[in-house]
């Protein structure tokens, strides 16, 4: 098990600590529910150092991305940011991804923690055009500054201006008294904030600053369920090796106008149309929707399975996404969640679920 450079802050604050991708990491410091209100209402941080990060360099780094990525990095310029994911060969996505242009020839590849093998692997397999990589993972640090209030309460750390960083746009200047920070308007939860990337000797003291201007330290679980109200996608729940794209609504990361790997097929499904997709929905009456859980029609067949699952803090109600055929997506629709023995009625939405 793999420790961050904050475990053992995580460990002094009370944090309950559980394994994820192979890290020991904080899932809850003072529960669910208050750290995600917090996160909503003010500002939180997140230690999610347990990221992987990739320098892609040279003359053939956007060929490189072009070839692996499906959205069109020849769009980015110099201090923004892009949400991107990798395809297979067999129609389904090997992670997905954040890719910031650092320089002219000069990219970072931001992974999920689960796949940082499997990505890199992936991505050197197809590296026919002698772009330079370096996988520094091991160090670096990330914390996401999270919330409506993170301008305010950060803005005394650094000399930049946040409030003129637009969203998935970054800097890279000071910030806590280090220099040459990544300071990124991007983020999981909806509601605002940055990412801050830095070296693992440097993070203790951006965390103390960063706790010390207001923000409350946040676990994983929180994370989950604000993403999930978001209905931002989550590797290994929502998409994975098996599903497309396309199905799982990310046709807007998917860009024809050039070619990438399996980019034939995925535009031939776009055509056709796919015959399951991934639906948001919420229960209709009292009843919590878990990974897993099978989503059956009116007369009990199933027909899909539930990937993302929880009882929303901010609505008070369960909400849950997944898989089904095609003909019941539209809002409004009509679904069937077996929790246990019970089969309780949902109705598919259109996302976000949380509207601020």
């Amino acid at each position: 098990m793999k420790n961050t450079a904050l475990t053992a802050t995580h460990e002094a604050l009370g944090a309950k600590m559980v394994p994820f991708a192979g890290y020991n990491m904080p899932v809850q410091y003072d529960g669910i529910n208050v750290e995600h209100e917090a996160v909503r209402t003010g500002v939180g941080v997140f230690d999610v150092s347990h990221m992987g990060e990739f320098l892609i360099e040279g003359p053939h780094a956007l060929d490189l991305i072009q070839k692996v990525g499906s959205n069109d990095a020849s769009k980015l310029t110099i201090g923004k940011a892009q949400y991107s994911c990798l395809p297979n060969d067999d129609g389904g996505i090997v992670d997905d991804l954040l890719i910031y242009k650092i320089e002219e020839e000069s990219y970072l590849l931001v992974v999920n923690a689960s796949n940082i093998e499997k990505d890199w692997n992936w991505i050197s397999s197809k590296n026919d055009v002698g772009a330079r990589m370096r996988d520094l993972s091991e160090d670096y640090s990330l914390l996401a500054i999270q919330g409506p209030k993170a301008v305010e309460a950060m803005q005394s750390l650094t000399s930049h201006n946040l409030a003129e960083i637009k969203f998935y746009n970054f800097v890279v200047g000071d910030f806590a008294g280090i220099e040459n920070v990544i300071i990124s308007a991007t983020g999981y939860t909806g509601s605002g904030g940055f990412e801050i990337y830095c070296k693992n000797n440097e993070v203790q003291q951006i965390w103390d600053k960063v706790t010390g201007a207001g923000a409350k330290p946040i676990g994983l679980a929180a994370r989950d369920t604000l993403r999930l109200e978001m209905g931002f996608c989550l590797y290994g729940n929502d998409i994975n090796d098996t599903t497309s794209p396309i199905e799982a609504g990310l046709g807007w990361i998917t860009k024809f106008s050039k070619k990438f790997i399996n980019s034939e097929a995925l535009e031939d499904e776009k055509r056709r149309g796919p015959e399951r997709k991934l639906v948001a929905f919420e229960i209709d009456d009292r009843g919590i929707p878990r990974q897993g859980y099978d989503i059956v029609d009116s007369s009990g067949k199933t027909i899909g399975n539930v990937t993302s699952g929880t009882m929303s803090p901010s609505l008070g109600k369960g909400i849950g996404m997944g898989y089904v055929p095609t003909i019941l997506t539209t809002v409004g629709s009509k679904l069937h969640i077996q929790i246990r023995k019970n089969t309780v009625p949902a109705t598919v939405i259109k996302l976000p679920f949380y509207k601020g």
